[in-house]
């Protein structure tokens, strides 16, 4: 957990560099997620760190919270981002970082296996850190590609490799679909050449790609064409057309071309 937690600090680190220099009118820049600017991108981060608070230190205020949420419609996400999206930048970013240390040292108090409800299945202290670690990279790559900025592939992806692949089952799901019973083999090649695995060994059903693809497809910041991700087996291919590593509805995905190309992991500097 505490390897974890420096992760996911520095994480929001790097998040904080890259939007630092920002200035007002650059705030309102549009990013690849539809109708979102870079503000939308940071204020989204933040609100859900103080929800992640509350789930973790009241469970019964964020359900309480949750149901007034839900109530408001499936888009809750764009209401959310549409009302904080005139909130200068500077005023944005000091959200973030506030609610992220917070979050952070909240995380440390309760321990790794201590179960917090959220909005899609309930989960252990250490997969919420491992869940926004996940959002913070997905986010940021929007921020990134509506500044035309290539990040650095770090280790860090193994976090969101490894929500990816832990999510086969609720992808299905959040579409009403029939979870398989088949399992997935993944198998990925990190940024400095190692191998990451997930699933059983002789499975029928492979992913082979780059872990910096791999992450980009499940958080659906690209679209498969647009990915060196390969399946075999029918269950592998179509739960590559509907994957999704974080909670909510199920999401649009990216069309083909929509984004800026993501660079080859050898390539990232």
């Amino acid at each position: 957990m505490t390897g974890l937690l420096a992760d996911l600090a520095a994480e929001s680190a790097d998040l904080d560099e890259m939007i630092a220099p920002l200035r007002q009118p650059e705030y309102l820049l549009p990013t690849p997620a539809e109708g979102w600017c870079i503000a939308d991108q940071v204020s989204h981060l933040a609100y859900f760190d103080e929800a992640a608070l509350v789930a973790a230190t009241d469970a019964d205020r964020f359900r309480a919270d949750t149901a007034e949420v839900l109530a408001a419609g499936a888009d809750f996400p764009d209401q959310i981002a549409a009302r904080y999206r005139t909130t200068p930048g500077a005023e944005l970013r000091a959200w973030l970082a506030g609610t992220r240390r917070t979050l952070i040292a909240g995380l440390a108090a309760i321990g790794p296996s201590v179960r917090m409800p959220w909005y899609g299945p309930d989960m252990s202290a250490a997969s919420m850190a491992t869940a926004r670690l996940m959002e913070t990279w997905a986010h940021g790559q929007d921020i990134a590609d509506a500044l035309g900025i290539t990040r650095p592939v770090t280790a860090r992806l193994r976090h969101v490799a490894h929500i990816g692949a832990g999510t086969i089952g609720f992808s299905f799901a959040v579409r009403g679909l029939p979870v398989p019973d088949e399992p997935v083999r993944v198998e990925l090649t990190g940024p400095d050449g190692d191998q990451w695995t997930f699933g059983p060994a002789g499975a029928a059903n492979l992913v082979r790609a780059p872990a910096l693809d791999f992450c980009l497809l499940v958080t659906q910041r690209r679209n498969r064409a647009d990915t060196a991700v390969r399946a075999s087996g029918p269950v592998a291919a179509q739960w590559l057309s509907i994957a999704q590593a974080f909670a909510g509805a199920p999401g649009p995905g990216r069309s083909p071309g929509a984004c800026i190309p993501a660079p080859s992991e050898g390539s990232a500097s």
